[in-house]
Formats: C-alpha cells, sequence, structure tokens
C-alpha cells in the first residue's frame, strides 16, 4: 500500500493537496493564453467558439468527478490522485499539440484534460478530511483551496511571463506547462499512504493502523480506529444496499442535498466568469487590449491566494455557515452594486466594475471557495462518500461550464454589469440556502456529522429536514 512510517505527516498533507496546483494551473491558464489564442485563429468574433474552448475543461470535469468518485471506492483514493496525474500530465500536452485553426480538436483535448480537473476536485477533499482529525479538518482541508488558488496564480504568472513570445507560440506553451508539476504530483502520491477508512473498509487493519501512526498522536490512535471500526461497520451492511438512487434515500438526502446544493452555487454565482475572463472584462471596460491586461490576473491571484492564507487561520475558529453566509451577501451586493451605480451615473469610471469585482474575489477567496470543499470532504456517509464526493464534484463543474459557456455570449449581448447583477441575484439565493438547509459541521468528528443532525433543528433548519437527518 506504499505506507511507511518515515514519511512525515506534513508531506502526506502536501501532495494530498497537490492536485490542486494541477486544477487550479488549468482553470486559470486559459485566462493569459486566450488572447492569444484569438488573434492567433481569428475567433475575436466568435463568442460561441471562444466558450466552448474555455468550458471543455469544466465539461469534461463533469464526468472527471462522478467517475473518479465512485472508481475511488473501489481502487482507492491513492492510485485514483496518480491516473488523474497521468491525465493531467497527457491532456496538457495534447493542448499545446493541437494544429493549427484545430478548434474541435482543442476543445476535445481540454475535454479529455477536464477529466482529471473533476477527479482532482472530487478525490483531494474526500483524501484530505479521511486524513485529517477533527479540529484541523476544515485548516488541512483549506490547504486544498490554497493549492488550488496558488496554481491559477502560477498558470497567471506563466502567462504574464510568456506574453511576448510570438502569439503562436505564446499560448501553446502556456497550455503545455501543465506537464510539469503533474510529473511532480505523480512522484510524490507515489510515496502516500491510502486512506485509513478506505483501508479498513476494504480489510487492511494493520495497513490503517500503520497510517494513523504517522498522521495521530500515539494516544489518539486507537479511539479513532475503534470510531471508524464502528462506523464502518454499520456502513457496510448498508453499503451493500446502496446505488446512486440511494443518494436521495431518507437517510442520506438530507446530508446529499446539502453538500450537492453548496458545490453547486458556488460556481453559479459566477466566480469564474471573472478567473476565465478578466482580461476581456478589463478590455471591455477600458477598450485596452486584453493581451496588455494580463497584470490583473495576477492581482486577482494574490488576492486569492491571500484569503486562501486568511482562511487557514480561521477555518476553525468559525462556524462554517456564519462566513458563507458573510461572503455570499458581500460578494452579491459587490455584483449588484456596479449596475445600480452605472445606471444612475452616466459617466461612472469604467474601471468601477473591476473595483468591485476585487472585491467579490476578497470574499469569495476565504468563504465560498475554500469552504465548499470542505463542506463536501466531510458532508457525506462513509457508505455513499464516494458517490456523493463525485455528484457535488459534478454539480460543481456543471455550475462551472455554463459560466464559462454562457458569459461571452451573455456580454455579447448585454453590458457586462448586468451580468454580473444575475450573478449577484444568485449568490443572495445561495445564502438563503445556506441559512435554510445547511448545517453545521464545524468541530465535529465525520462520524458525529453522519450521527446526529438533530441539533440543526436548533439553528433553523426545516423540522422534515432534521427528522431526516435523524435516520443517520
Amino acid at each position: 500500500m506504499g505506507t511507511d512510517k518515515k514519511i512525515s505527516s506534513n508531506f502526506i498533507y502536501f501532495f494530498g493537496s497537490f492536485g490542486g496546483i494541477l486544477f487550479g494551473y488549468d482553470i486559470g491558464v486559459m485566462t493569459g493564453a486566450l488572447p492569444f489564442l484569438q488573434s492567433d485563429w481569428g475567433i475575436k468574433g466568435e463568442p460561441a467558439v471562444i466558450g466552448f474552448i474555455t468550458s471543455g475543461v469544466m465539461l469534461g470535469a463533469i464526468f472527471g468527478g462522478a467517475i473518479a468518485g465512485q472508481l475511488s471506492d473501489k481502487f482507492g483514493r491513492r492510485k485514483m490522485i496518480l491516473a488523474a496525474a497521468v491525465v493531467f500530465a497527457v491532456g496538457s500536452l495534447l493542448c499545446a499539440a493541437v494544429p493549427p485553426n484545430g478548434s474541435a480538436f482543442l476543445i476535445a483535448a481540454r475535454i479529455f484534460l477536464g477529466l482529471a480537473v473533476g477527479a482532482a476536485s472530487a478525490l483531494v477533499p474526500a483524501y484530505m478530511a479521511e486524513l485529517s482529525p477533527a479540529k484541523l479538518r476544515g485548516r488541512l482541508s483549506g490547504l486544498n483551496q490554497t493549492m488550488i488558488v496558488s496554481g491559477m496564480l502560477i498558470s497567471y504568472i506563466v502567462d504574464y511571463l510568456l506574453k511576448d513570445l510570438p502569439e503562436h507560440w505564446a499560448w501553446r506553451v502556456m497550455l503545455g506547462a501543465a506537464a510539469v508539476p503533474a510529473l511532480i504530483l505523480f512522484i510524490g502520491v507515489l510515496r502516500l499512504p491510502e486512506s485509513p477508512r478506505y483501508l479498513v473498509r476494504h480489510g487492511f487493519e494493520d495497513e490503517a493502523v500503520r497510517v494513523l501512526t504517522i498522521i495521530r498522536k500515539p494516544d489518539q490512535i486507537e479511539a479513532e480506529l475503534a470510531d471508524i471500526k464502528a462506523t464502518n461497520a454499520i456502513e457496510e451492511s448498508a453499503s451493500e444496499q446502496t446505488s446512486w438512487s440511494s443518494l436521495l434515500d431518507g437517510k442520506y438526502r438530507y446530508l446529499v442535498i446539502a453538500g450537492v446544493g453548496v458545490a453547486a452555487f458556488q460556481q453559479f454565482q459566477g466566480a469564474n466568469a471573472i478567473f476565465y475572463y478578466i482580461p476581456l472584462i478589463v478590455s471591455d471596460a477600458t477598450g485596452a487590449e486584453a493581451g496588455s491586461a494580463l497584470m490583473w490576473p495576477i492581482i486577482q491571484g494574490i488576492i486569492l491566494v491571500l484569503g486562501s492564507l486568511l482562511f487557514l487561520v480561521i477555518a476553525d475558529r468559525y462556524n462554517r455557515r456564519t462566513l458563507l453566509t458573510i461572503g455570499g451577501t458581500i460578494m452579491g451586493l459587490s455584483f449588484i452594486f456596479p449596475a445600480i451605480l452605472n445606471s444612475v451615473m452616466s459617466d461612472a469610471n469604467p474601471m468601477m466594475v473591476v473595483v468591485f469585482l476585487s472585491i467579490y474575489v476578497a470574499l469569495y477567496s476565504f468563504t465560498w471557495a475554500p469552504l465548499t470543499w470542505v463542506i463536501v470532504g466531510e458532508m457525506f456517509p462513509l457508505a455513499i462518500r464516494g458517490r456523493a464526493s463525485g455528484l457535488a464534484s459534478s454539480f460543481n463543474w456543471f455550475g462551472s461550464f455554463v459560466v464559462a459557456l454562457l458569459f461571452p455570449i451573455m456580454t455579447a449581448s448585454m453590458q457586462q454589469e448586468h451580468v454580473f447583477a444575475i450573478f449577484g441575484v444568485i449568490c443572495l439565493l445561495g445564502v438563503t440556502f445556506i441559512r435554510l438547509r445547511v448545517p453545521e459541521t464545524n468541530g465535529r468528528s465525520l462520524e458525529e456529522i453522519q450521527a446526529n443532525a438533530i441539533p440543526e433543528r436548533k439553528k433553523g433548519l426545516p423540522s422534515e429536514t432534521a427528522d431526516a437527518a435523524s435516520n443517520l
């Protein structure tokens, strides 16, 4: 199983979340590559083609998340992360080798690459949650978000450094460079242990104990192993009768709706419209060439990284629901205000929208961005965790696909301030969903979350929802 007592827990946590680097690089790199690709292929006036090229990764991720989540229950989190690293490398090189004006080839290559991106989005949170102690789970799962936004920032910096290459080379090198961190991920994961919860479930209890000796204090091992075995005994009998339809059974539906709903709202709120198209947004606001606006993605990337680091500090100090409520409210208002101000001030500075977008990114960076994956990683019972995490990831990527595909089409037919106002309303709907449907999970062990959600009734959940949770 690859477990080695000499491996430090820091090494495990670092490479366990390193898939986020590739995740972030591949969703961010097109931001800088797109202006050069548009010019090289002469597709600036074809918003549908631009949308499909940009959103191809997300389309593949819809299926990658679902497939990887289910296969990880059978083959293990570690093996599937290794497989994702291979697909990352191959997909990146295919994107770089696309023939001239080969839009269909590039879209297909990015869909293939998206299988790995979706797999990482499903596997990494589950892996990190299963290795993390309850009191540090938010912080360590938040490390995944730090890796994602660091990958995005790296892609923005690489794009900026390569912007002076001939345009037909610039975007190819930008896209192909993702093969380098993919190789690093593969080598690092070769030394990682499997999840102790997966090992116990598949009969490798001795191996699970060795893993726990690496990641837990000696006096914590026996109690945690007992917890894992007790939960597994209950879930093992249930898992024999579970299928995709089981996700909507009474005893699981409550948590599945909560986790999947948070994952979907995170994307439909429109964050990736900024991350994929910020040079084009600045170009539309100022009239400057998009290729000359590549410093803006770096600014957004720095905000994201700083926000993710802030989250590591506050992750386990404040309730998940409180952070999501505050973040979603301010995010929604920062999207709505530019449309209001633009309607009453005809001479408003065109860069006003970019300033408000930066406020949105700042709040998103330490609330919805990291907490979505924390919740996905800690919300679901073991019997359905692989399927449910995969489903949540697929809904998340479906939202990302829709936003990436439709944003250039929408901005071609209406003012971009109005487009962002629509996303602002969705942000506020997301806050409403959090208050009504999502339980608090901060500080609870995975077993406690699964076993006892009834106290959420006191926090405003509908009684029928709490009753369903009591069947866990």
